[in-house]
């Protein structure tokens, strides 16, 4: 190896093309390749989202109709059969908390929990969970269990 057959590393020399802006012989000179006026030939140009050209753009041409409630509770459901299969299946006795259900991937921890009456519950339990059902309440009960709101 000498002097003359030096080469810089593989990948690290790549130029992106002609410099744009470096005088009228350079070919990119005077416009700097931006076309005459308007606004892509500003600096500091970026093109809004859903923007198309002046037009109407299309989420205001739609009409809107409904109403989003910002202050809206969304609740996990977990309905009685689930609760009397963990009972079933995964042996779970007595109380059936908050943190039983995320254990056992019923629900997420961050996740506000409702039991709907959905199914038949068998077992006396005592479930802590942030809503109930009016026939959720009323199956807990029946069975000799208790419902706990948190």
């Amino acid at each position: 190896m000498d002097l003359g057959n030096l080469k810089p590393a593989e990948g690290s020399r790549n130029r992106a093309g002609k410099r744009l802006g470096r005088g009228q012989a350079s070919g990119k000179g005077g416009t700097s390749a931006r076309g005459h006026k308007g606004a892509k030939s500003r600096s500091g140009y970026s093109k809004k989202i859903g923007f198309e050209g002046g037009q109407m753009p299309l989420q205001r041409r739609v009409p809107k109709f409904g109403f989003k409630n910002i202050n809206r509770k969304e609740y996990q459901a977990v309905n009685l059969d689930r609760l009397q299969q963990l009972v079933d299946d995964k042996g779970v006795k007595g109380d059936i908390t908050f943190d039983v259900m995320v254990e056992h991937r019923l629900v997420r921890r961050n996740e506000l929990v409702k039991v709907l009456g959905n199914g038949e519950l068998k077992a006396k339990l005592k479930v802590s969970a942030h809503k109930f059902s009016a026939k959720a309440k009323e199956a807990i009960e029946a069975a000799g269990g208790e419902a706990i709101s948190l």
